[in-house]
């Protein structure tokens, strides 16, 4: 009996001790860029889930959008289509393009909706095409060396930027009981699909709604200085001098970039966290053991 009542006690006081945290963030909407790690292991993915859950029921707003890389590369695989890559970018033809639209729209979407779903949440599945959610346009992509009089225009083909954001209809899903989850397609004028970096399109639908706080889950602990140790507060000047400096650089920058305008454009803070840390949603947002940097203007 000692026994579960120490557990009792103990439970007690994690619960009081969230409480101011609960009550700073009820109310708000977060935005939440799922991938990477987060997305492979199923411990990982469960605790995720139940993650998102436990906000919505004491009253914060999630939206979720994810990515699915891995997923897209294995499809494309197994159906021997050959992926091509610039900056990074998966060069996204019309064959690939109904790739993308299948894994991300379908599988991943459907899997993440579940997930959620079955651990006691209301998740509803989105793209971009869904009452134009996400307008797009084509990315142009231009590459200038030195030896070059006029930068060289690269074609990816249907890789996009998002243009806009249907604030509408995530407003109306949020203030209900409904959990967004999104996968990054976008939609032109012209109706022609478009593929997206889910870490932009976290970036700008925090920007449209003006969220309390964007976090991207990645693969590493956080920004790390030159020696190694983990940046954990930086305000977005201190970003700029550490981009400026070499500190920050490579595969880094893209994920960087989209959280400094973010920031700047109007959401409080911005986070890169460590998705290979078990319920590591609920430890930044209920304790002050962050695992993670964190952006902010201030």
């Amino acid at each position: 009996m000692s026994l579960d009542h120490e557990k009792a006690v103990q439970v007690a006081k994690v619960l009081t001790e969230a409480l101011p945290y609960i009550q700073r963030y009820v109310g708000k909407t977060l935005v939440i860029k799922y991938g990477g790690n987060a997305m492979e292991s199923e411990e990982l993915k469960n605790s995720f889930a139940r993650d998102i859950v436990l906000m919505k029921a004491v009253g914060i707003n999630p939206i979720v959008v994810h990515g699915g890389g891995p997923q897209i590369g294995d499809l494309l695989k197994r159906l021997s289509i050959e992926s091509h890559f610039v900056d990074g970018m998966r060069v996204t033809d019309g064959q690939t393009m109904d790739v993308v639209e299948m894994v991300l729209g379908g599988l991943v979407n459907k899997e993440i909706v579940n997930l959620i779903n079955h651990n006691g949440g209301n998740a509803i599945g989105l793209t971009g095409k869904d009452a134009r959610l996400i307008r797009a346009k084509k990315l142009n992509v231009t590459r200038k060396t030195p030896e070059m009089t006029t930068p060289e225009i690269i074609d990816v083909g249907q890789v996009g930027e998002v243009v806009g954001i249907n604030t509408e209809l995530l407003n109306m899903l949020v203030s209900s009981h409904f959990i967004p989850v999104i996968a990054p397609i976008g939609v032109g004028e012209d109706g022609k699909s478009y593929n997206i970096n889910a870490d932009l399109v976290a970036g700008k639908v925090a920007e449209a709604v003006q969220a309390e706080k964007l976090m991207l889950l990645t693969n590493i602990a956080g920004l790390l200085d030159k020696e190694g140790k983990i940046l954990t507060g930086l305000t977005t000047k201190q970003v700029d001098d550490l981009i400026a400096d070499g500190t920050i650089y490579g595969g880094m920058l893209p994920k960087i970039h989209c959280a400094l305008e973010a920031v700047k454009a109007g959401v409080a803070s911005a986070l890169i966290l460590d998705g290979r840390v078990p319920n590591a949603i609920l430890l930044e947002i209920f304790t002050d053991k962050g695992v993670g940097t964190l952006i902010t203007n201030k």
